[in-house]
């Protein structure tokens, strides 16, 4: 059975991409645990902070992919790029020890926007990030929900039939590359 962690990277308690891996793990296949985590509790990095010891948000983070099977990143576009709360979380789960949980791990992307391309240039900027950290990313399959208030309602849930084929479709092909 693939276990995912789910990682959601927008702090916006309404978010669209949390709505849209709670989705995911709605949709992902018999067999396939998605554990739907957000970033909130990650402290700004701070080297000092860190030799005081690490955070207790980060080290539950860290043992959450070190149990996964795979890592699915649902990131929000902000200004065009990643998402300074969320390239921040990495950075704490990477730092120290860390680093090793990411080594070969698969990593998939998707993401939510009110805009219309979705999260398309966020997803991109990802990708030096992830072969940095020495991931395997994913890329039989690529989700951008652009439009997204259209998509959702107001409680969160993925109303658009057609984005919940793809983001089906989407979750079907990750479980089936972890095996």
């Amino acid at each position: 059975m693939p276990r995912i962690l789910g990682l959601s990277g927008s702090l916006r308690r309404a978010s669209f991409n949390a709505s849209l891996l709670r989705a995911a793990a709605r949709l992902a296949p018999e067999g396939t645990e998605v554990d739907v985590r957000g970033i909130q509790g990650v402290p700004l990095y701070d080297a000092d902070l860190e030799a005081q010891g690490t955070p207790q948000a980060v080290l539950d983070l860290r043992a959450a992919l070190a149990e996964a099977d795979g890592l699915l990143l649902v990131s929000p576009e902000y200004n065009n790029g990643i998402p300074g709360p969320f390239k921040n979380a990495i950075d704490w789960m990477a730092s120290g020890a860390g680093a090793d949980l990411f080594k070969g791990k698969p990593v998939a992307l998707m993401g939510a926007s009110p805009m219309a391309t979705g999260t398309i240039l966020a997803q991109d900027h990802w990708l030096p990030v992830l072969r940095t950290l020495g991931t395997r990313p994913w890329f039989e399959g690529r989700l951008m929900v652009g439009r997204a208030p259209e998509k959702f309602d107001d409680h969160g849930a993925l109303t658009d039939a057609d984005t919940r084929k793809r983001l089906g479709a989407f979750m079907a092909g990750f479980a089936a590359a972890l095996g």
